[in-house]
């Protein structure tokens, strides 16, 4: 069996899409069946990531067709990846993480018909679907008509992090709440800096990429609210700063409208901390019952749910081994298990 795995977005290892191409990958190499054959597409600053036991192709603009008739199956691992197989006999298995673009309001109707029209044409040439949740499956069914293909879940997984502190790193003030993700409006990081009123000793770290224009409004809400100096967004981080920052907060927030999965969630679980979402979405499949939920985001409330939760937490010693068997859930492992078996199946079927 010729397997082609599309990791071009390893271009941004700190991405979510960059770390789900990585972890998959090395998982899916470990976990490789004999005689099975493994090609991975790389950005060209990226071969040989997964060893020298696989086969590379590098990702190009100019090339983003390759012959498909070579493998067996191809995966893509992202549902706007460029490099897509419009002929051949490979099965090609495509990967949902989700259908975001359908709720963002700076779309218009006719740009969010366009997305969802694209990516039908690859679901019709398909021969398996894979989500990372099963919201994001409801909502698959919902918006795309689908084939008579299988739909799988296959949850992503979560990466132990280095128990040790990465040279130069410097801890916020203590103490201080994380979130964890790109600054953009749709993670609703807004109905946080209130929470500086209600917890003065406190700072509130944003950690993620900051290039959108929404991270200059956080600035300036935060200076009109007199919290300039208590809000801290580092911008995007490696995953050992990453990792250091969870293991240093003492609450991960996360009041995020949309999310396929919430991989942060699972990050900050498995390191034992108390973690407060949104329940909207994935989330509440994701954090299980021993997270702590915003019912509201109206801020005495969100100020309310923050108090009685670190209260819960602080008094209760078995909670945080229970969020760290929730994110044990979640195993890169398991996820290439999986997919090897979807693969093979797949690859039976002519």
């Amino acid at each position: 069996m010729r397997v082609f795995v599309d990791t071009e977005r390893l271009r941004d290892l700190n991405s979510g899409l960059g770390q789900f191409c990585l972890r998959l990958g090395q998982e899916l190499v470990r976990n490789r069946p004999e005689p099975a054959e493994l090609t991975f597409l790389v950005p060209g600053s990226r071969k040989g990531i997964f060893g020298s036991g696989v086969e590379y192709r590098t990702a190009v603009w100019w090339r983003r067709v390759f012959n498909p008739g070579a493998f067996d199956v191809w995966h893509c691992t992202h549902q706007d990846s460029a490099f897509f197989p419009t002929g051949g006999n490979a099965r090609v298995i495509l990967t949902i993480h989700d259908l975001n673009f359908l709720a963002r309001p700076d779309y218009d109707e006719a740009k969010k018909a366009a997305r969802l029209a694209a990516l039908q044409q690859k679901v019709n040439r398909a021969s398996a679907l894979t989500v990372i949740s099963e919201y994001t499956a409801s909502a698959v069914r919902e918006h795309l008509a689908l084939p008579d293909i299988p739909l799988r879940v296959i949850y992503n997984g979560t990466s132990p992090g280095s128990p040790g502190v990465p040279a130069g790193f410097t801890p916020p003030p203590s103490p201080y709440f994380l979130s964890v993700g790109v600054i953009h409006p749709r993670k609703n990081l807004h109905t946080l800096l209130p929470l500086l009123e209600a917890f003065p000793d406190w700072h509130l770290v944003l950690a993620g990429s900051d290039a959108h224009p929404y991270a200059g409004h956080l600035r300036q809400q935060a200076a009109q609210l007199g919290f300039a100096d208590r809000l801290i967004l580092p911008g995007a981080v490696d995953e050992a700063t990453k990792y250091a920052l969870y293991q240093h907060c003492d609450a991960f927030l996360f009041p995020s409208l949309s999310e396929g999965f919430g991989l942060p969630v699972v990050e900050a679980m498995s390191c034992g901390k108390p973690v407060f979402l949104s329940r909207m979405t994935s989330l509440p499949e994701v954090g299980g019952r021993d997270a702590y939920y915003f019912d509201s985001f109206e801020p005495t409330e969100m100020a309310e749910t923050v108090f009685q939760g670190l209260s819960d937490f602080r008094s209760n010693p078995f909670r945080a081994e229970r969020l760290r068997r929730q994110a044990a859930r979640f195993s890169w492992e398991k996820a290439a298990r999986d997919y090897w078996e979807l693969y093979s199946e797949r690859a039976g079927r002519r």
